[in-house]
């Protein structure tokens, strides 16, 4: 049984503001997919005599399935924007960090099992840095023939990475020294807008739903959303809450550095073939301007001088790298899979608003 922590003595100054921190920003709790899920989901609705599964039943679990992916994206949520209504005590319950330490764990360990053996650096990021021709991903199949129907999925989907976009690569800032960290908060000042809230790379984004008639709000879009995509989100939350694997959240925000650019172009492309409204592009063309300096930037400014420093995280760059790659890589599989049978790629329907109208 887990309760949330008794009250510090500080009376209604916590309670206004610790206890209740989640607010009318905070999306709603999800629906549990499983046992593990509806255990972390039904203790932070209030029911404070459900016991959290023991390290056991998560070892047992499908570690990429969506009953421990959901748990792992929910305990994770309540260190972003948490769930309305919920306590904000539970961030830092001894029991739910107990359990999500073991789905860590189980995440970790299958990644660690599943992934490909780079020796290097170079070697990581070559498939990365040289497309194939023939490339035939998620962009590339929007590009060539995507319908509406499909863009629309795409996004909602990805407004679970995309409204949070930087937010979790804030938290290596303070774990970083030198030109790595003055380049990396560069690059993190250019996601957030350059001083510009309108600008924010998370504001665009919303900009991109809104125009499609998709609700924009944070987290709207989670239940449709599978555990291919929750991984990919966990990913960058897993390597950014630990400061052991601050070498792997810089790797895989390399990965996404180096990817963004050439496949943001496909976006624009695909975009503006279906005659979308500028509102809807402007997420991907800034995304081609800016991310191919953040290229150059990740690669040579933050990895050089990071491993100049600390060479013995060569192996978590490495990793950070590869499980990005890996994860993006299943999440393109399950999403083209379903399209090229013409169904549905999402776990359920999402109703959409009328177009805006396309500029003239």
């Amino acid at each position: 049984m887990t309760t949330p922590p008794p009250d510090d003595g500080r009376g209604a100054a916590m309670g206004a503001a610790g206890t209740h921190a989640a607010t009318s920003y905070s999306p709603a709790l999800p629906t549990p997919r499983g046992p593990l899920s509806a255990a972390v989901i039904e203790t932070l609705s209030g029911d404070r005599h459900r016991v959290l599964p023991p390290r056991a039943t998560v070892a047992a679990a499908d570690a990429y399935g969506e009953d421990l992916q959901l748990a792992l994206y929910t305990c994770y949520e309540l260190h972003y924007r948490a769930f309305a209504g919920t306590d904000g005590r539970w961030e830092w319950d001894p029991e739910l960090l107990r359990l999500r330490g073991d789905l860590e764990s189980a995440f970790l360990a299958a990644l660690r099992h599943d992934l490909p053996h780079h020796s290097d650096v170079a070697s990581a990021l070559e498939p990365l840095v040289h497309e194939p021709v023939d490339g035939d991903g998620v962009s590339h199949f929007l590009e060539r023939g995507g319908e509406l129907w499909q863009v629309r999925e795409f996004v909602a989907m990805r407004s679970l990475y995309h409204l949070k976009e930087a937010d979790p690569h804030a938290w290596v800032i303070p774990r970083l020294l030198g030109q790595a960290k003055a380049s990396l908060v560069a690059v993190e000042y250019d996601e957030f807008g350059a001083g510009r809230a309108a600008r924010a790379h998370s504001q665009l984004f919303a900009d991109l739903m809104a125009g499609l008639g998709l609700d924009p709000r944070y987290g709207r879009y989670l239940d449709a959303a599978p555990a291919h995509m929750l991984a990919t989100v966990n990913l960058m939350s897993l390597l950014g809450l630990h400061r052991s694997l601050r070498g792997a959240l810089v790797g895989h925000l390399a990965a996404a550095e180096i990817t963004t650019a050439p496949s943001a172009h496909r976006m624009v492309q695909a975009l503006r073939r279906l005659k979308l409204p500028e509102q809807c592009v402007s997420f991907y063309t800034e995304h081609v301007e800016a991310d191919a300096v953040h290229e150059q930037v990740m690669r040579h400014d933050v990895i050089g001088d990071l491993l100049g420093r600390e060479p013995d995280l060569t192996p978590d760059v490495i990793f950070g790298i590869d499980a990005t790659s890996f994860l993006e890589d299943r999440l393109a599989d399950q999403l083209l899979g379903a399209w090229r049978t013409g169904t549905t790629s999402l776990r359920q329907p999402i109703q959409t608003l009328p177009l805006l109208s396309p500029d003239p």
